[in-house]
C-alpha cells in the first residue's frame, strides 16, 4: 500500500441508498473485519437520488441482511462531487446508477479509473448488475446479499492486490 495514504476507501452507490448500496456497505465491513483490515479500507454508501436521505436502510433488508450477521446501520445520503476526490473506489449497483454518476460527476479523466459495478468483481454467475429488490418480494434481497457477498469478497480480494495490503 501507499505509504502516503493511510487508507484505502469504497464508496457504494444505488439509487435511494437504502437497499443495495448499505448491503454493500455491510457486507464489505464485515468481511474487511474479518480479513483483520479494518484500519486499511473504510466503507461508505450513497444514493443517486435524495428521496431517502437521512433515512435508514429499507426495514425488509435490514431483517434479510440481519439473518446473514449483516447490520446495517447507515444513514441514507446523496452522492457528491467531493465524494469523487474522497474515495478510491466508487461502486454502481446497476447500468442506470453507473450511467448516472458519469453523467454527473465524470468530466474529468482523474476520476475515470474509481468508478467500477458491482458485478465487475463477482466470481458466479449472476445478471450483470445488482437487481434492485424494493419493488419485490423475499427472494429479491436474498439475491442481492448474495451477488454482494460474491461480489465483495472478489473486491477485497482486488483491493489487497492493487495496494498491496
Amino acid at each position: 500500500m501507499d505509504n502516503d495514504k493511510k487508507e484505502v476507501k469504497v464508496l457504494f452507490v444505488c439509487m435511494g441508498n437504502i437497499c443495495r448500496s448499505p448491503s454493500g456497505e455491510a457486507v464489505m465491513n464485515s468481511y474487511i473485519r474479518k480479513s483483520g483490515l479494518f484500519d486499511k479500507i473504510k466503507c461508505d454508501s450513497a444514493g443517486t437520488i435524495a428521496y431517502h436521505a437521512g433515512e435508514p436502510a429499507d426495514s425488509r433488508m435490514q431483517r434479510h441482511a440481519k439473518k446473514r450477521s449483516y447490520n446495517l446501520t447507515g444513514i441514507s445520503r446523496q452522492v457528491i462531487k467531493s465524494d469523487f476526490d474522497e474515495f478510491d473506489y466508487i461502486i454502481a449497483m446497476d447500468n442506470d446508477n453507473y450511467t448516472d454518476l458519469e453523467k454527473l460527476f465524470m468530466p474529468s479523466a482523474m476520476y475515470s479509473g474509481k468508478l467500477k459495478r458491482m458485478t465487475d468483481y463477482c466470481t458466479k454467475p449472476n445478471p450483470g448488475y445488482v437487481p434492485d429488490p424494493y419493488y419485490g418480494g423475499s427472494d429479491g434481497f436474498e439475491q442481492v446479499l448474495d451477488i454482494l457477498e460474491d461480489a465483495c469478497e472478489g473486491l477485497l480480494k482486488h483491493i489487497c492486490n492493487e495496494h498491496n495490503i
